[in-house]
């Protein structure tokens, strides 16, 4: 819902940032890489309760998250670099929920594994949207020019980093905010599958 207004705001410094990269020879699948890596680092610092620099390194990942597509735009996009852009996502995604639960397993597990099943559907319902998209040549660029069809929902990109802020700074409400958040992804899940049967053929 909010990725509208912040690729309008963060956009052009990236851009910028993207270019200067491009400019040093540096690739936006190797940026990915490491924004991947980066990311699970942060996993890992969550796992050992490192929680300030677990929120540093989050913060670190998701920069480069936008980095990568910037670079590709100043250089030249391709099929492959939105694929590994996108499987980076939601394997980072899948870690972070993960990480609570091996940090705290008896307060975070369950909410982890409700969590964790409410981004299983959500990515689903968005993936097979963009699919849909894609084979009814439907385009969209409101949140920036992207290899996919992004659908929009009640959840997007923004704030789930703003709900991985928030679970960095009050790791102790893990399971409460998991569980309102899940309640969240399966209501964008819903609301996503109700739109496509309302313009897909069926």
């Amino acid at each position: 819902m909010l990725d509208p207004a912040a690729r309008r705001l963060i956009d052009p410094p990236l851009n910028r940032a993207g270019r200067w990269l491009a400019r040093h020879r540096i690739a936006a699948d190797a940026v990915t890489l490491v924004g991947l890596g980066i990311g699970l680092c942060s996993a890992a610092a969550v796992v050992s309760g490192a929680f300030v620099v677990a929120l540093v390194l989050l913060l670190v990942s998701r920069l480069a998250d936008g980095l990568d597509g910037a670079v590709a735009r100043a250089t030249r996009k391709t099929d492959f670099g939105g694929y590994l852009d996108i499987t980076a996502d939601f394997f980072f995604y899948g870690a972070f929920p993960l990480a609570f639960a091996v940090h705290a397993p008896v307060d975070n597990a369950l909410a982890a594994a409700v969590l964790l099943t409410s981004f299983y559907a959500n990515g689903a319902s968005f993936l097979g949207y963009a699919i849909l998209a894609e084979k009814h040549g439907m385009k969209s660029d409101a949140r920036g020019e992207k290899t996919l069809y992004f659908s929009n929902g009640l959840l997007e990109g923004t704030e789930t980093i703003i709900f991985f802020v928030l679970l960095c700074i009050l790791p102790g409400l893990f399971a409460p905010l998991s569980y309102i958040f899940a309640a969240l992804c399966f209501i964008t899940a819903v609301l996503r599958i109700i739109a496509a049967r309302r313009l897909f053929p069926h």
